[in-house]
């Protein structure tokens, strides 16, 4: 390990019939570093160092994992100037394969109680951590997801188009997987680590968030939602996501339902309750026709 306490995995199953119960925040004496952060880069000099900073000035970062996608710029460069920090881990891909595929390659170098999805821009904010972790550190949760909608934190105001294309991808999926979450699409999504040791992330782009989210609900995991702040950029900032991640996610939502496995072949067990497949494909087709212009050009 890399001289720093693990918190152990007193996580109880879920019981049924159980009342939700309010979440209280962990203290500074019960923050530990019990986090593996898995961080995909592509070309990101101009944030890097600074999400980095802020990563690991976290009590509760056990470790950064920096997947590097291929950079073309000098993130690499910036990157080195952490060199000195045992908790950080630098891994190259051999050439750009996507966010899926780099979350793919970090979540199997991850050694910690808990994962988090950190991007490498400014967007979201490891300050959000505390409600982050909340549910996870009390036992409640599995797997945690930071809402961009469903919160009282601050939010640049941006795209109309884009917002409501992640809204309509979250119904869709919702329609699928019969959870009832805000934001699918969100990058702050907080593991046990024993559930990504469970899953095959199959998706090397974007559609790692619909095919994470599928494969989380029909597995039966625990799923919370907590509301977090969001400072988005601009494509001219350097956001990457386009309508055509948003027509694969479409896709992504129905491949891995239980009805796109058998479709495959694909031997998968279904813990949770489904509406009629046939309603869901025919609103899915519908949705598909109409989602063309709003995620971004």
């Amino acid at each position: 390990m890399i001289g720093v306490r693990e918190v152990p995995l007193m996580i109880p199953r879920k019981v049924p019939g159980q009342r939700s119960e309010v979440f209280s925040m962990p203290t500074p004496d019960v923050r530990s570093a019990c986090l593996s952060v898995v961080m995909p880069c592509f070309n990101e000099e101009d944030t890097i160092a600074d999400i980095c900073r802020h990563v690991l000035d976290s009590p509760y970062t056990a470790e950064l994992i920096v997947v590097d996608d291929a950079s073309t710029d000098a993130s690499l460069s910036v990157l080195a100037s952490f060199a000195a920090d045992q908790r950080v881990r630098v891994v190259r891909q051999p050439c750009n394969m996507g966010k899926g595929a780099a979350l793919r390659r970090g979540f199997s170098e991850a050694r910690s109680p808990f994962v988090v999805v950190q991007d490498a821009d400014l967007e979201y904010s490891p300050s959000d951590w505390d409600s982050l972790l909340a549910p996870l550190l009390d036992g409640h949760a599995d797997v945690v997801y930071g809402s961009r909608f469903h919160t009282n934190g601050p939010r640049r105001v941006l795209y109309f188009w884009h917002s409501l294309g992640n809204r309509f991808l979250t119904v869709v999926s919702n329609m699928f997987t019969n959870l009832n979450l805000t934001d699918m699409e969100t990058c702050y999504k907080a593991f046990r680590r024993e559930v990504l040791a469970g899953l095959e992330i199959e998706e090397d782009r974007f559609g790692f968030e619909p095919e994470i989210t599928a494969k989380v609900a029909h597995a039966g995991w625990r799923v919370y939602e907590v509301g977090i702040s969001y400072s988005g950029r601009t494509y001219d900032e350097g956001k990457k996501i386009g309508w055509r991640d948003g027509v694969r996610a479409l896709f992504c939502i129905m491949r891995y339902t239980p009805i796109g496995a058998r479709l495959r072949g694909v031997p998968l067990s279904r813990t949770v309750p489904l509406v009629e497949p046939d309603v869901l494909l025919e609103a899915a087709a519908t949705l598909a026709e109409e989602s063309r212009g709003m995620l971004g050009p």
